[in-house]
């Protein structure tokens, strides 16, 4: 699919979308418990992968309007009867890896041609090292992935530099061993936050995981553990709301975005990184409300080590400012849906910006974005990301829009109902 986008100024207020981070956390976690509703979840593909993936375990999951039912397998996922295919759900493909491990027999798990070359080493060489024998058929460390359970608690160590998604599965999937597990990580723990998410996640469902130091470097994981979910509400999402809230920067726009609460997404910094930027922009924490007014936006230095998924929103916010942005810290986003990094250069740079990049790095010099033929690299957040750009620019055609139905699959909809003006091209 593509779209066509133009000049736009939105005006308006709208609910952020449920978090995806959190959603993927409490399907898996209630899947995991004897019984749980969860309130408000966001239902897009990648969620959808999820539901499907524990349901192949065994889980039982009903929907009643804006709530999930989900009856679970209380620590005893089953064997799947087929292969799990996660389509291009990164975060359903490690956490349903480290799932597969508690189940008494083998489970193989895939994807789309994406997911089939997203790097899995550190997950798998820890779960070898916890009893499991998880292998790529492929010799590559990339799905397809055939897991023979048999998780075993034992101290292990893994590599923090690639994805915090790893972590995060052993997280879940540790508690419910016989024996107790140390994880340690080394080198540099990427995406810390989305770690803290899932212990909130964890904590929230009585599991108990202790936390050595405030780095997230080593985590004691008591063995025995039972997960009782039994209701949650899904915040809403700082990663999806950040294209929102930069539109509204770039554009010189009124924006109210809803459903903003504070909580352990490290995608908050959204808020910080625009006041940095210049934008007119508060934040009713009490109430949720982020309201923006436009501004005039000067560069900044940006370190995306916490925050991987702002790289493509900041990308498109610097092209606007007056001055050049540094975002840095930042090679870890190669690995993602795609080489976000090399996706926003080079389409940046059609669209008449100044763009430098280096191994962990882009730096950009703001100017005027001028319409262009643009890829969306199959990318959620890069189509979302140059969607914005489009509006400054205007007379921009972006193609593989479709997979924004990964995380918020009615983004095109909210921002015509805000006054942008974005259509499909029939093709």
């Amino acid at each position: 699919m593509k779209v066509a986008v133009n000049r736009s100024k939105i005006f308006g207020e709208l609910y952020a979308p449920p978090s995806k981070s959190y959603t993927h956390r409490a399907i898996t976690v209630a899947a995991l418990s004897h019984k749980s509703v969860i309130h408000k979840p966001l239902l897009s593909a990648d969620t959808m992968a999820t539901i499907h993936a524990c349901e192949m375990f065994g889980a039982y999951i009903e929907r009643h309007d804006d709530d999930l039912i989900i009856h679970g397998v209380d620590g005893k996922p089953g064997v799947p009867d087929d292969v799990i295919d996660v389509a291009n759900s990164g975060t359903t493909l490690r956490f349903m890896t480290a799932v597969s491990a508690l189940a008494d027999g083998i489970t193989v798990l895939t994807g789309d041609s994406s997911i089939r070359s997203r790097p899995n080493g550190p997950l798998l060489d820890v779960l070898n090292d916890l009893g499991v024998h998880a292998y790529s058929t492929r010799n590559n460390a990339c799905a397809p992935i055939v897991v023979r359970g048999g998780l075993k608690g034992a101290i292990v160590q893994i590599d923090g530099s690639i994805s915090s998604q790893f972590i995060s599965a052993l997280l879940i999937a540790c508690p419910l061993t016989n024996n107790s597990t140390t994880l340690s990580i080394k080198g540099e723990l990427k995406s810390k936050p989305y770690v803290d998410v899932t212990l909130d996640m964890i904590e929230k469902a009585g599991g108990e995981i202790h936390v050595e130091n405030t780095n997230n470097t080593k985590f004691i994981i008591p063995a025995n553990q039972k997960y009782d979910l039994k209701e949650y509400t899904v915040p809403g999402d700082f990663s999806s709301a950040s294209y929102l809230l930069a539109a509204a920067a770039m554009t010189g726009s009124d924006v109210i975005v809803k459903n903003l609460f504070r909580s352990e997404q490290g995608d908050i910094a959204i808020i910080d990184i625009l006041k940095r930027m210049g934008a007119n922009i508060e934040w009713d924490v009490e109430e949720g409300i982020v309201t923006v007014k436009g501004g005039e936006l000067h560069g900044t230095t940006v370190d995306a080590g916490a925050t991987p998924d702002l790289v493509p929103t900041v990308a498109v916010l610097a092209a606007v400012a007056d001055g050049v942005t540094v975002i840095e810290n930042a090679e870890h986003v190669r690995y993602k849906e795609t080489d976000r990094l090399r996706a926003m250069a080079v389409e940046l740079t059609k669209m008449g910006i100044k763009v430098k990049e280096e191994t962990d790095k882009l730096i950009v010099t703001g100017g005027n974005l001028v319409g262009a033929n643009v890829n969306g690299w199959h990318d959620h957040r890069i189509v979302m990301a140059l969607t914005i750009a489009g509006m400054v620019a205007g007379n921009t055609t972006i193609d593989t829009a479709e997979s924004v139905s990964i995380s918020y699959p009615d983004f095109f909809d909210k921002m015509r109902s805000l006054g942008a003006d974005v259509s499909a091209i029939e093709e």
